[in-house]
């Protein structure tokens, strides 16, 4: 009996699995340009590691942050991936996307159920349809059926459901990559924060030791009748002012610690990143050419297979129009004695196919269609805008960097006149041939300079993590799982 219901399962599967209803899916082109039209800055171009003759090798591979040369950032990125509750809450979703993989897979495969049972019986006396020998009667039942369920997957709505689900594990394991990339982007970000408010520290501790210098000079003038109450006034001005915006940097360079620890999944009290001045300037960032970049970042991967899911949502809807077979068998023994239960004479079976088509639903299959139809819209064109953005991000980030270079060359000639100028003026005050009022008017322009290239340092290194970001970082979608 098993024998025959294993050949007729296996006949009808090889029957009624063959068709697959409803569009193929084919993923949409993109134009892209041979090259970006913004072109990176001076020093990418001058740099040995720039090559444009091969961009397949010039991409960013793995571990992106290491680029920066910044052992302490690269230890940080790496728990960032280990530790964060939203890389983690990332990973867990990732997860539940692979069991549904096989939770749907399971439905090419025939359900099987066992259910013994022992039950004890007692007729009515007063039945009035039984036998009469049956009133009254008690009797026992024993019973172990056999149940086996196997929908033929006539249409391909059982395949289609597989594989829309690889694909939304895909988009998942794509999200994770997303998740990771941006909150190791912005860890980088606080961190360069942070090195650049230690080297406005480093700026404004030299300038109060210069201004504590310049009070004393003054102070000593007044006391040798050279200098008025009113200069001495105006360098103890000058030093407080400078000690409170040294104070303020504290403050300051306090929160973005605690960014960074609760980045790496720790509380604000348990970690201190040490002190280090920013003095790098941006590292050379390979960009490759802009076909690349569709490969490469994990939020336009996220949007391509969830519109392949979406694709194949579509075949789901049809195959609703289309009748559904379902084969069920049943085997087992059964008695009224538990002494003759496990003999051959007790063995039951039945086994056929059942055929079920819905004739009227008032048009709710096609509403159905018609929702998976204009989902698959929505997400043609999610796919187009994550496509467009990811070139403007590029584009701008190039933008950003090839200006801020030009302007850090210049602010970096401004800020050497403007201490050349703290110092002509500090020699004719101690002339005498001009009155104090010049010195700190000279120290008050080169403090600003000198603070306006340091954060015109920060503002390169933040635009080379975000074009490291707008790029994908080291992932392409060849790390999308494929089973």
């Amino acid at each position: 009996m098993y024998r025959k219901l294993g050949w007729t399962t296996l006949a009808f599967s090889l029957l009624f699995t063959s068709c697959t209803v409803g569009p193929k899916y084919t993923k949409p082109n993109l134009p892209a340009a041979p090259a970006y039209s913004e072109k990176p800055p001076a020093s990418f171009l001058e740099s040995p590691d720039w090559k444009t003759a091969q961009p397949s090798d010039n991409v960013i591979r793995g571990d992106w942050w290491a680029v920066f040369n910044e052992p302490e950032l690269s230890a940080l990125e790496v728990q960032v991936a280990a530790a964060n509750p939203t890389v983690r809450a990332a990973e867990a979703s990732f997860r539940q996307a692979r069991a549904a993989v096989r939770i749907n897979r399971t439905a090419l495969f025939p359900a099987l159920t066992v259910g013994p049972s022992i039950t004890s019986n007692h007729l009515s006396a007063n039945n009035p349809t039984g036998a009469l020998t049956a009133r009254g009667a008690t009797f026992s039942t024993f019973s172990l059926p056999v149940d086996l369920s196997y929908e033929a997957d006539l249409w391909g709505r059982i395949r289609r459901a597989i594989t829309a689900a690889r694909e939304q594990y895909q988009a998942s394991a794509a999200d994770l990559e997303n998740v990771k990339l941006s909150l190791q982007s912005e860890l980088a970000m606080y961190y360069f924060e942070a090195r650049s408010l230690d080297a406005q520290r480093e700026l404004l501790d030299n300038n109060i030791a210069a201004f504590q210098r310049a009070l004393e000079l003054t102070q000593n003038r007044f006391n040798g009748g050279l200098a008025s109450r009113a200069e001495v006034a105006q360098a103890e001005t000058q030093l407080h002012q400078t000690e409170a915006q040294r104070i303020d940097i504290d403050q300051a360079r306090a929160q973005y610690n605690h960014a960074v620890a609760v980045l790496i999944g720790k509380n604000p009290e348990e970690y201190q990143l040490p002190l280090a001045p920013l003095k790098r300037v941006p590292p050379v960032v390979p960009t490759g050419v802009p076909s690349q970049l569709l490969e490469r970042r994990p939020d336009i991967a996220i949007a391509e297979r969830q519109l392949a899911a979406a694709n194949e949502q579509i075949g789901i809807a049809k195959a609703a129009f289309y009748p559904r077979l379902v084969i069920t068998a049943t085997g087992g023994l059964q008695s009224g004695s538990i002494v003759n239960w496990f003999t051959w004479p007790s063995r039951l079976w039945a086994v056929g196919p059942e055929l079920s088509q819905t004739v009227l639903d008032f048009g709710r299959r096609r509403a159905q269609l018609e929702v998976t139809e204009a989902a698959y819209d929505e997400y043609v064109n999610r796919y187009r805008e994550s496509a467009l953005t990811a070139f403007r991000e590029v584009e701008d980030n190039l933008a950003a960097l090839r200006v801020l270079e030009q302007e850090a060359a210049k602010q970096h000639d401004a800020t050497a006149s403007a201490e050349n100028s703290v110092q002509l003026a500090v020699n004719r005050y101690k002339g005498g041939i001009v009155t104090y009022l010049e010195v700190i008017t000279a120290q008050t322009i080169a403090l600003a300079n000198q603070r306006t290239e340091v954060d015109l340092m920060r503002r390169r290194m933040d635009a080379s993590v975000l074009l490291i970001k707008a790029l994908g970082g080291g992932w392409d979608t060849t790390k999308l799982p494929q089973s």
